[in-house]
């Protein structure tokens, strides 16, 4: 291969990569941390975080901001981020409002927050959620080997449940520096459409099938939404 040939080879793999960074930015981000606060320091937290919802739902960029307290565990917290593209999700996180707020949530942590970027692998419209509703949260790590399987198959379950009674939203989030990592975004109208989707076929043939496909537990966490 000539000099000339490898350095047009380079070229077009540099400007290739630029183009696929630049797409990346404009596309929607979707954070989701998980918030661990002492027992005894919960409904201080719940404040700070209603704070930081309330604000954050203002500011340029935002199409969704939700913190969420898991049920039974009410000192355990998550949010869900939705932004325009990364840049507006960049700007939030240095925003110096919420640089503040986070200030004041760090002397009740019981660890620090844990939170991951992701990209929308199956995003669809959310419906309205209502007081009752229930956020169901589920972490998913794939086998490298199996993550195309893996996907397909969750996928599936998404188009599946789709069509399952009282679901308001179904998202499936994709970690940008882990792509065999997902988050599983559910809403439910309430508890006992929740109950019946975790028995129904699809959902069961779902789980059989990530089994073999799994790097780690089916971590599976249901939150309500905080008033």
């Amino acid at each position: 291969m000539t000099i000339s040939r490898l350095f047009a080879l380079i070229t077009v793999a540099l400007i290739a990569g630029i183009a696929s960074a630049r797409a990346q930015d404009t596309n929607p981000t979707f954070v989701v941390s998980y918030i661990e606060v002492a027992p005894s320091s919960a409904r201080a937290a719940a404040g700070i975080l209603r704070t930081l919802q309330d604000a954050s739902r203002k500011e340029p960029g935002n199409t969704g901001f939700e913190v969420l307290q898991r049920k039974g565990q009410p000192q355990q917290f998550a949010i869900l981020e939705a932004w325009k593209d990364s840049k507006a999700q960049a700007a939030h996180a240095a925003a110096a409002n919420t640089t503040q707020l986070r200030d004041k949530l760090k002397p009740l942590l019981a660890a620090p927050i844990d939170e991951r970027v992701h990209t929308g692998f199956v995003v669809g419209k959310a419906k309205m959620t209502g007081r009752g509703s229930v956020y169901v949260l589920t972490h998913v790590d794939l086998i490298g080997a199996k993550k195309d399987e893996g996907l397909a198959a969750i996928k599936q379950l998404s188009v599946d449940s789709a069509q399952d009674a009282g679901i308001l939203r179904y998202d499936l989030l994709q970690q940008g520096n882990r792509p065999n990592h997902l988050t599983l975004v559910e809403v439910w109208r309430g508890t006992a459409d929740q109950e019946k989707h975790e028995v129904a076929a699809h959902t069961r043939k779902f789980r059989e099938a990530l089994l073999p496909m799994s790097g780690s537990l089916y971590d599976q966490r249901i939150y309500q939404a905080i008033n």
